[in-house]
């Protein structure tokens, strides 16, 4: 059996849906465990261009199962737009997707909150104003609406009332009072009630349902969204996602006990990107920084928003491989450094003239840290038709190389490009020695 985690492991956007796409003809199951419609995973097959915001990146690949964890929160409207877009380009979804009656839903007046607080200065964190965060809160504070709520008609208008007072204000609403009688509460609850009955097939138990698979021998992919450096307890607090996106996520987000996961595999741009607010020491606001802009097509998958962009940052990097324990790590976007004569990577920090090996916990000493660069040769030659490391140029390599040395993990697999076929399997490593064991068990 080889259950694997894959994880983001920068400020998201390091590539994981093509790394999902590339791997999920070895395992039976997809699984997702966090996050909500914030997170895009952009997959391309052929000419087509698939944005997957809920539904693991696994339902491009005939007869995979795919699971939405417990750990991840709903938008019921984009979710069912999500699949009814996949069936309209010939992606058969039912029967194959699988929605926790346990994960909790992202209501309409949460959205508002989360826009109104983003539009003021003092509360602005950069989110995709998607409600996700809210959505996290209600269900910390313990009035969350959860997917299996939905079904019960009775009870649903009061949990969805107790949900949106809290937030109700910024819907434009003077009073629960007013709206639990036809008002903004009742436009929800009818529009919920309409939804549940289109998402019902897909509704099920998924803890049994993965323990059920995992026990009679199915090989699964844990899905995890964002990265490390946005998780809840781990990032650059406070500007981080509202959930835990890294590793151990995967457990309490799908309810797998950790002995049922055999590795970590890491996932890392060849160069860093970031979006919304927060400190990025390796930004480059300068035209180096907007090649890797273009040449990378670094725009938001939900938002469209241009991503800010820099070298990369092995300090930040090392401290998420030991966050989550990775046994491998794959290296995306390599080619978009083919145009670049000299290239630098973040190798410490400086703060106040004082040196730092290690990521700060901090955010007022990260903020102002500088990056302490070392440079590298550049290739300026096209790596994209690269198919095996001895097809890389030398400096190409070495960079790879240098990055596996200061990150502390093996860099098992290089991407050169969009496509599932653009991408270098090392062929003795950790990741052929999973993808080989998972074959077997098949």
């Amino acid at each position: 059996m080889a259950n694997i985690i894959l994880i983001g492991g920068q400020w998201g956007d390091e590539g994981k849906g093509k790394v999902v796409d590339l791997l999920t003809t070895r395992f039976d199951v997809v699984a997702r465990y966090s996050g909500g419609p914030n997170a895009g995973h952009t997959v391309r097959r052929g000419e087509k261009k698939y944005a997957l915001r809920h539904i693991p990146s696994g339902i491009l690949t005939p007869g995979v199962a795919c699971i939405i964890g417990n750990g991840v929160v709903i938008d019921p409207t984009s979710l069912l737009a999500e699949i009814r877009a996949l069936e309209d380009s010939g992606v058969s979804v039912t029967g194959r997707l699988w929605i926790s009656n346990r994960a909790h839903v992202i209501l309409p007046a949460y959205v508002d909150w989360e826009t109104r607080r983003e539009e003021t200065i003092a509360g602005r964190i950069g989110t995709t104003r998607r409600g996700v965060g809210p959505a996290y809160a209600g269900k910390n504070i313990r009035t969350g609406v959860r997917v299996i709520d939905l079904f019960q008609p009775e009870t649903l208008p009061a949990k969805v009332d107790a949900a949106a007072s809290l937030f109700i204000d910024a819907a434009g609403v003077s009073s629960t009072a007013e709206v639990t009688s036809g008002g903004a509460v009742g436009r929800m609850v009818s529009d919920l009630t309409e939804q549940a009955r289109a998402l019902a097939p897909y509704v099920t138990d998924t803890v049994r349902l993965l323990d059920s698979r995992i026990r009679d021998g199915a090989q699964v992919l844990f899905e995890g969204a964002q990265g490390t450096m946005l998780d809840i307890d781990h990032g650059t607090y406070p500007y981080v996602t509202s959930s835990n996106s890294s590793a151990g996520g995967a457990c309490t987000g799908l309810g797998v006990s950790p002995t049922r996961i055999d590795g970590v595999l890491g996932i890392f741009k060849a160069y860093s990107t970031r979006v919304g607010e927060g400190p990025f020491p390796t930004e480059e606001k300068t035209a180096a920084g907007e090649m890797l802009r273009e040449r990378g097509h670094e725009y938001g998958t939900v938002t469209g928003r241009p991503r800010r962009t820099g070298w990369f940052d092995a300090v930040a990097a090392r401290y998420a491989a030991r966050i989550n324990g990775m046994d491998s790590a794959a290296l995306t976007l390599l080619d978009v450094l083919d145009a670049f004569d000299e290239i630098n990577i973040c190798t410490g920090y400086r703060y106040r003239g004082q040196k730092l090996d290690d990521f700060p916990a901090e955010p007022w000493i990260f903020s102002d840290c500088e990056p302490i660069y070392s440079k590298v040769r550049g290739w300026r030659r096209d790596t994209t038709s690269c198919r095996s490391m001895e097809d890389l140029p030398q400096e190409a390599l070495d960079y790879a190389m240098k990055i596996e040395d200061l990150v502390e993990v093996d860099i098992d697999l290089i991407s050169v490009g969009p496509t599932p076929e653009s991408s270098i399997l090392r062929q003795v490593s950790k990741l052929s020695a999973w993808l080989e064991k998972a074959v077997t068990a098949s």
